[in-house]
């Protein structure tokens, strides 16, 4: 009599590509976590290791950005051949070659493609239609993003209107970009939750770890130890508005404001530092560019963080921040905000651009330690809901309806749990 092990030993593991720009530090640890099933043989293809080799972001002000956490390890990955480079994405850059030989060689089952509007990903769908193999697409969009004129409206819809009949089904992070793939491609087309979502565990360790030198860190940069602290924590450009947080944190009364500590670079640093030096104020510090790796000590310094961006795909430093336990102010122009973020519960929101709304939003928790606490504690029970086993237990049920893969309702983790117990 077969066991289910040992079913599964007898079947063929489910042969997975996942295409991509270029190493993501917010992808790696869900493509190592994914590489953990037994049934899945995955396989990820990169255009470019800009990433890794270390990059200037023009988003950091130029920056020379070289993540210190792994990106490369727990899974088998290739970088396909290159025609043309890039240190930035665009549609034209980079561009490379053999997407059609080497989704032949390994007899792929699926085809997972991140990102559509570039050469490569056409690329990557034509060969995937040549080969007949299913190809299933994951992106950011929203039906909120910046404004665009009806001529590129226009070839949107003609491009997914094409691109219907190359893709298999897509995989939506969140509500706003569920909406989005309804818009452009139906209610009938298949779809698959893989929500945008984060290591909390790394992030719930890394703050626990944190804890335990707060007031060592605090003093090192200086700050009151009975002063609340507001966190900023992006680039500093245009459509993440931190100007407008320093507005309203530049209204809030001298006797009564908050330290803001501002972790971040940009274009608009400059125009950031002038407005805090025009106010003559002493509260807010900028911080500069931190490291994937750092970044948990201020979560834990903070009493509250805020978002204040339009135009915000998603906002997965939030997912970060609710891991700490600690209260969330967005806008609702932030893409995770119908998913994670609900007012009064477990945070506060406030229109996007809305300097007065910020800062009432800024004051009721600042003033209020017990409230800061209810949010963040039911933050952190919200986005333990909200994990890489809500991504895998969406890819394998993608995986069942393109490409037949048995459907399990537990995922690896799962299973290791009940199999100790």
């Amino acid at each position: 009599m077969l066991t289910a092990d040992s079913d599964m030993s007898l079947r063929r593991k489910l042969r997975l590509a996942y295409v991509v720009t270029h190493p993501i530090q917010y992808q790696s640890p869900l493509l190592r976590r994914l590489a953990l099933e037994p049934d899945i043989d995955l396989t990820v293809f990169f255009a470019s290791d800009h990433s890794v080799q270390g990059y200037a972001d023009k988003g950091f002000g130029s920056v020379r950005v070289k993540w210190d956490i792994p990106l490369l390890e727990g899974y088998r990955y290739e970088f396909l051949p290159l025609i043309r480079g890039a240190t930035k994405t665009s549609f034209w850059a980079p561009i490379n070659a053999g997407f059609y030989s080497a989704f032949k060689r390994g007899k792929y089952d699926v085809i997972w493609l991140h990102g559509y509007w570039s050469i490569n990903s056409i690329f990557a769908m034509i060969a995937a239609k040549l080969l007949s193999i299913p190809l299933l697409l994951r992106a950011e969009g929203t039906l909120i993003d910046r404004h665009r004129s009806r001529c590129r409206l226009a070839i949107k819809r003609i491009f997914f209107f094409i691109a219907n009949h190359f893709i298999d089904g897509v995989l939506p992070i969140s509500t706003r970009n569920r909406s989005y793939w309804l818009y452009y491609l139906g209610p009938k087309f298949p779809s698959f939750s893989v929500p945008y979502a984060v290591d909390n565990t790394y992030f719930q360790e890394m703050t626990a770890s944190a804890s335990q030198s707060r007031e060592e860190f605090r003093r090192s940069l200086g700050l009151e130890k009975k002063r609340a602290i507001i966190l900023y924590a992006s680039k500093l450009i245009e459509r993440k508005r931190c100007i407008d947080l320093i507005d309203a944190h530049l209204g809030i009364k001298p006797g009564e404001r908050p330290y803001l500590l501002i972790v971040g670079d940009g274009p608009e640093r400059s125009k950031c530092e002038a407005m805090v030096r025009d106010a003559k104020d002493l509260s807010t510090r900028f911080l500069g560019f931190q490291n994937q790796s750092q970044m948990a000590k201020f979560f834990d310094l903070s009493d509250v963080f805020v978002l204040p961006s339009v135009d915000e795909p998603f906002g997965l430093i939030v997912n970060e921040v609710m891991n700490a336990g600690k209260a969330i102010i967005v806008s609702d122009q932030v893409g995770c905000q119908p998913d994670l973020i609900e007012d009064g519960l477990t945070g506060k929101i406030f229109p996007a651009g809305d300097v007065l709304a910020l800062r009432s939003a800024i004051e009721s928790l600042v003033r209020n330690d017990e409230l800061r606490d209810v949010l963040g504690r039911r933050g952190l029970e919200r986005i333990n809901q909200w994990s890489f086993e809500d991504d895998i237990r969406g890819l394998r049920e993608a995986f069942h309806c393109v490409a037949g893969l048995p459907l399990r309702i537990e995922t690896h983790e799962q299973v290791a749990v009940n199999v100790s117990a």
